[in-house]
Formats: structure tokens, sequence, C-alpha cells
């Protein structure tokens, strides 16, 4: 009787959706869909801490790189602000809160090419997550740190800082997310061999459902290119 009282009132809690609801944003996230993982998550936000601190993280990563696009210019950037206003008021209750903040706070100097500020801040959000990790707690939620942090620097085109960032993630927890940043960073470093094998694996593990991105599109066209046709010719 205690367990099915206890039971009940988890199901009738403001975040007994959440776990769904993360579940469902990390599937949209996978197959890079952002969009449609913020779309997920905007279900719960108003009930639940821990779904707006992901919502508004996942939010404003995707309205700082927006910003990019814009030259980091005050009015892109005013998403960004208004993400990380959220996550603050938010970090007394959910600790992810801060380090989510700060990684919003690398992201908005990486839209302004402020590498050396960039760099401080991204090192103080791993320091945050790392922290966390080693006491059993959550670090960014969707996406890692490191996965960021590989983002940004190929942002800003520090390429062998993205690299590192990506090849950490990978000890961590691969994702399709860095396979795609480890093929941009060796494109961009001239490893084409590595580019090839990286794209080659975005490629041949992407699910059936995972309908047709931008990136999968960018993958296919760059195994077109003759060095991964006879680097896989080569293997045969």
């Amino acid at each position: 009787m205690i367990l099915w009282l206890i039971a009940a009132q988890l199901a009738q809690s403001p975040c007994a959706t959440h776990s769904a609801l993360m579940a469902a944003a990390v599937e949209r996230a996978a197959v890079f869909d952002l969009k449609g993982a913020t779309t997920r998550l905007a279900e719960g936000i108003t009930e639940c801490p821990q779904t707006a601190v992901a919502y508004w993280y996942v939010h404003g990563l995707r309205a700082a790189r927006d910003a990019y696009r814009f030259g980091g210019s005050p009015e892109s950037l005013e998403p960004v602000k208004l993400a990380m206003a959220e996550l603050e008021s938010r970090a007394g209750e959910v600790p992810a809160a801060e380090i989510a903040r700060v990684i919003l706070r690398a992201a908005s100097s990486a839209a302004q090419s402020e590498r050396e500020e960039m760099g401080l801040l991204l090192e103080y959000a791993l320091e945050l997550e790392g922290k966390a990790r080693s006491a059993g707690l959550p670090g960014a939620p969707i996406v890692s740190a490191y996965e960021v942090a590989g983002d940004l620097w190929l942002q800003v085109h520090r390429f062998d800082d993205a690299r590192r960032a990506y090849v950490t993630a990978v000890g961590q927890a691969g994702s399709r997310r860095v396979t795609l940043g480890l093929a941009r960073t060796a494109s961009r470093l001239g490893d084409l061999p590595a580019a090839c094998d990286q794209y080659r694996a975005l490629v041949s593990g992407w699910p059936r459902t995972g309908g047709v991105p931008p990136e999968l599109t960018e993958a296919r066209e760059f195994l077109r290119r003759s060095e991964c046709r006879a680097g896989s010719a080569s293997r045969r």
C-alpha cells in the first residue's frame, strides 16, 4: 500500500513527464534536430525546473549559433541573454543550470569571435561538468560541455582545439555530433583519410527514421570524393 502511494505521488509530481520529454529531446538531438528537441521540451517547461533548464540551454545554443551568422550583434544575442537569465534563476534548484549558463556565455563569446574569453569560459564549464559527474550528478543536458567545446572551437576556426575536444567527448560518450565534428575538423586540417572514415561512420550508423538533415547530405557529398572512394576500395 505504501509503495503504491509513493508511486501515485510520483506520477502526479510536476516532473512526472520529465524523463519521457528528455528521451524524446535526446532522440531529436541525435539526428541534429535541436529545434525539434526544444519543441518537445517546451511541453514541460512550466511544470518542471529540470525540463526548463534543458529547454533554455538548447534554445540558447541554437540562438547563439544564429547570432554568429550576424556577427554577434547585440540584437542577435538577446535570445541568448534571455536563456542565460532563465538558467540563472533555476541554478538553486537544478545544479546543471549553472553549467548550462556558463556554456551559453562561451557560445555568446564565440558568436562575437572572442576566442580568448570563449576559451576561458569553456575551461570553467568543463571543470564544472567534470565535478558534477564525479559527484554522480548530471552535466549539461542533451549536449555535453565537451561536445559544445568542439563545436565552438570549430566555429572560430581553431581546428586543433576542436579535434582535442571532440576526442575527449568520444572518451566520455560518443555521439553523431562528435562524429560529424571529427569529420569536419579532419577535413579542415587536411587529414582526408580520417575525414572519410568519420563521414562514413556517420552515414553507416544513420537510423532509417532519422530523415535527411543537411549534415547527412554533407557527409554523403563528401564521400563522393575520389579520396574517399579510393580508401573504401582499398579496404575490400
